[in-house]
């Protein structure tokens, strides 16, 4: 056994738990999905295993040890930020990120460094509606209270909004079945200061919902989207089982809402992008299906504005929290389109 970065893998998977994809051209995109099904397989009996040695290697212990009674408590929590000001989720030096925030605060009361773990790493400028996360702690505080006692020393953008105990092998990132984000455009000609942080003011053309739902549906199932795949990732493969794909309008809104076991660096982002050019006509959604099908990163050059996305919610299989504390905790906003307000006035 040997410590991978935060995870612990198991020698007998090794380096090539998972296949590495096949390029255009090298191989059958269907015999490596066989292959990817069944690894995937074999590292779900080892997931309650992955956890973080370097900042507690007495909780690895404590896994790796069956008939050991933890002496700390897993706190999960369920976490809303506003990414305005933030670089991302996740730690990184010279720049203010959640996971620090938060980190800081625990360790303010325990007196001694934590390491939170997220259910997923948004970037920078992206919101969190129901972002995942945990922790170990000890001493005597109840599980429930650990909200209350984090939000007393955060700053006004980030909120706890409920904590709770899991079991010790449970984990935010890792236990998790799936990640849904929303996406944001406000498409009414006049600016509105209210909606400006948490959308994409899109007006120069008229965007048709229909033709972006019709290029949204064969997103659906397992496929291979390295079209939406940004530089510099740390992930081995571009395979991402789409479960939900929506778009729909809300007044002056259009929203789109993707929802997946996982998802690639900056995918949401450089998919609306695209879908945008179909909505106002540009690309036909077959050759949008095209696109990603045969791997064309290079005709993906526009991410949208990271403050229209939001990560919106993180399921398990048996969420340690009441459906209220996570489930659509967005809110939406309600405005009268420009027709819809001169017949008001009328």
């Amino acid at each position: 056994m040997k410590v991978v970065g935060d995870s612990i893998a198991i020698a007998t998977l090794g380096a090539s738990a998972f296949p590495v994809p096949p390029r255009i051209g090298e191989g059958s995109n269907e015999q490596w999905l066989a292959q990817y099904r069944s690894s995937s397989e074999n590292a779900d009996q080892v997931k309650g295993l992955k956890v973080d040695p370097s900042k507690n290697a007495e909780a690895t212990d404590n896994l790796l040890t069956p008939n050991r009674q933890p002496d700390y408590q897993r706190i999960a929590l369920v976490i809303q930020y506003l990414g305005t000001h933030f670089s991302g989720w996740q730690r990184q030096p010279r720049h203010r990120s959640v996971q620090q925030e938060i980190e800081q605060a625990i360790a303010s009361v325990l007196k001694h460094p934590v390491t939170l773990q997220g259910a997923g790493r948004t970037d920078t400028g992206v919101h969190a509606a129901a972002q995942v996360a945990h922790f170990n702690a000890t001493g005597a505080i109840p599980a429930h209270r650990w909200a209350n006692v984090i939000n007393s020393r955060l700053p006004d953008d980030i909120l706890i909004r409920a904590s709770a105990s899991v079991p010790s092998d449970w984990h935010a990132r890792f236990s998790a079945s799936w990640r849904r984000y929303r996406y944001t455009l406000y498409v009414d000609k006049r600016p509105n200061l209210f909606v400006r942080p948490f959308s994409w003011h899109y007006y120069y053309a008229p965007l048709d919902e229909s033709l972006i739902q019709e290029a949204l549906n064969p997103l659906m199932g397992l496929h291979h989207l390295a079209a939406f795949h940004r530089a510099n990732s740390g992930r081995s493969h571009s395979w991402v089982d789409v479960q939900a794909a929506e778009c729909y309008r809300n007044g002056p809104f259009i929203h789109i809402e993707i929802q997946a076991n996982g998802f690639l660096y900056g995918m949401v982002r450089l998919l609306v992008g695209m879908l945008v050019r179909v909505g106002k006509g540009e690309i036909h959604p077959k050759d949008f299906t095209e696109l990603w099908v045969n791997q064309r990163r290079e005709k993906v050059k526009y991410a949208a504005p990271a403050k229209g996305l939001c990560l919106l919610r993180v399921g398990y299989p048996n969420s340690p929290f009441p459906p209220e504390i996570w489930f659509d905790t967005q809110p939406k906003f309600l405005l009268p389109t420009s027709v819809e307000a001169e017949y008001c006035l009328n």
